[in-house]
């Protein structure tokens, strides 16, 4: 008990002295005499205040943007501990939106960070004005992600663009320094050249496009998998826009996206790209859901809430079937998303070939909006049961394993992100009200067929 004590009264101290200011400032002030006695609500606060801290004290220092991994151990991938990754930086911005919100840091210490990102990105490599998935920090040079994929990430920069558009929302209206930030980001907004990715007008987006090697990588992107957002913010855009055929005859396959897989009685009306059984990881559910509010979105293929929510609960009750008789997975320890593993990174996911026995903190507690109930029993057991071995400086590790006895201190931008944007989302919807506030992501929606009726 005395250990459990002092770590709180540490975590006070860092607390008050990150926020500059009393506790009484933070909206659910987290108690220090007994780690025992958080409400669920002062858990939820430190998760999303020590998770952002990734994106805030862990943030590169030339560009302010996010690290593609931090590992705690200092074991990195050659030449990979400065490089930034642009959808973890996408996420990184919402997270420091949710910063300013709960008081973690001030409005203009944010606004401040959010302008040196935008300020590095626009004058970071691009390609018709898209950004590569990997860039060097010290740079701002591209780090191909692999030998083709050297040049425009059409996927990763949608993701960044996302959180961008709704930094512009929250700026819009405030002080005159606020206005031109979200200027900026309009700016590089109508610069991403989105109607380039169809190969000169093919009703399909593309994935990538490289100065050296062209459409080499010739990844068209068909549903359903985590790439949504990048249809639509390509049919919302005020300069580049792509068709409407784009989505229903390239995403939605003409009509071939609909399914009628069961699985646990909950169907799945989405046909998941290599996961047709019980779906593909729950990121799928996550990373296009972070500013797209799935709240009464609807077109012909799919009720979105309905189809996340029933995408989840099938995660969650394999986990707690366990067919596969893991060690560890219960009602309370679920959660199957991609991820670190001991064999490297991988797709988690039910099913024989994808469930390789590895938990991601990020799949259960990034679901916080689907599952309420059975992701706060995921975060209780993670803190309380599993302190010791899967927290640290910026909240829960990447991934574990009970089976291997695995529990590396590693992270990755991309999980961290979701945690804490999607907590806020169920606590309050920010994240949700300021994206779908944007005049032009309402009209591709719209220009899509898709109904936005959220409350």
């Amino acid at each position: 008990m005395r250990k459990n004590i002092n770590y709180f009264f540490l975590v006070f101290y860092v607390f008050s002295i990150s926020c500059n200011a009393s506790t009484q400032t933070v909206e659910d002030k987290i108690l220090v005499n007994n780690s025992d006695s958080l409400t669920n609500d002062s858990l939820l606060t430190l998760v999303q205040y020590q998770t952002f801290l990734y994106f805030w004290e862990g943030a590169e220092p030339v560009s302010g943007m996010a690290p593609e991994r931090i590992h705690v151990d200092n074991n990195y991938p050659e030449n990979d501990k400065t490089v930034v990754t642009t959808g973890g930086t996408g996420f990184g911005v919402m997270a420091i939106l949710v910063g300013i919100e709960r008081k973690f840091i001030t409005r203009q210490e944010g606004f401040e960070r959010l302008r040196h990102i935008v300020d590095y990105l626009s004058k970071a490599e691009r390609f018709h004005g898209v950004w590569s998935h990997w860039i060097y920090g010290e740079t701002g040079k591209v780090k191909p992600f692999s030998p083709k994929d050297n040049g425009a990430d059409g996927v990763e920069s949608a993701y960044l663009m996302q959180g961008l558009l709704t930094v512009r929302q929250y700026f819009k209206d405030g002080n005159e320094n606020e206005q031109k930030l979200a200027q900026s980001i309009d700016k590089l907004w109508h610069e991403m050249e989105w109607s380039w990715f169809t190969q000169g007008g093919k009703n399909i987006l593309y994935w990538h496009w490289s100065p050296t090697f062209g459409w080499g990588m010739n990844f068209p992107i068909e549903g359903y998998n985590e790439c949504l957002i990048y249809y639509v913010l390509a049919a919302s855009s005020p300069t580049y826009p792509i068709s409407a055929e784009a989505y229903h005859k390239g995403w939605a396959r003409n009509g071939k996206i609909v399914s009628n897989t069961t699985a646990y009685e909950l169907p799945l009306n989405l046909k998941h790209n290599g996961a047709p059984q019980y779906g593909g990881p729950l990121f799928w559910s996550h990373y296009s859901y972070l500013g797209l509010d799935p709240r009464n979105l609807k077109d012909k293929y799919a009720d979105y809430w309905q189809h996340n929510v029933n995408h989840t609960l099938i995660n969650y009750n394999w986990c707690v079937e366990n067919p596969l008789k893991y060690k560890g997975y219960s009602k309370d320890c679920w959660g199957l998303t991609a991820s670190y593993s001991p064999i490297g990174y991988a797709a988690h996911a039910p099913g024989k070939e994808n469930d390789l026995g590895v938990i991601s903190p990020t799949a259960a507690l990034s679901s916080f909006p689907y599952t309420p109930k059975e992701s706060m029993q995921a975060l209780t057991y993670f803190y309380y049961k599993k302190r010791d071995k899967l927290w640290g400086k910026y909240g829960f590790y990447d991934a574990f394993s009970e089976k291997e006895n695995w529990y590396p201190q590693h992270y990755l931008a991309i999980d961290q992100g979701p945690i804490v944007v999607m907590i806020e989302n169920y606590r309050t919807g920010l994240l949700w009200n300021l994206f779908m506030s944007a005049p032009e992501i309402q009209v591709g929606l719209a220009k899509l067929g898709f109904e936005t009726n959220t409350k």
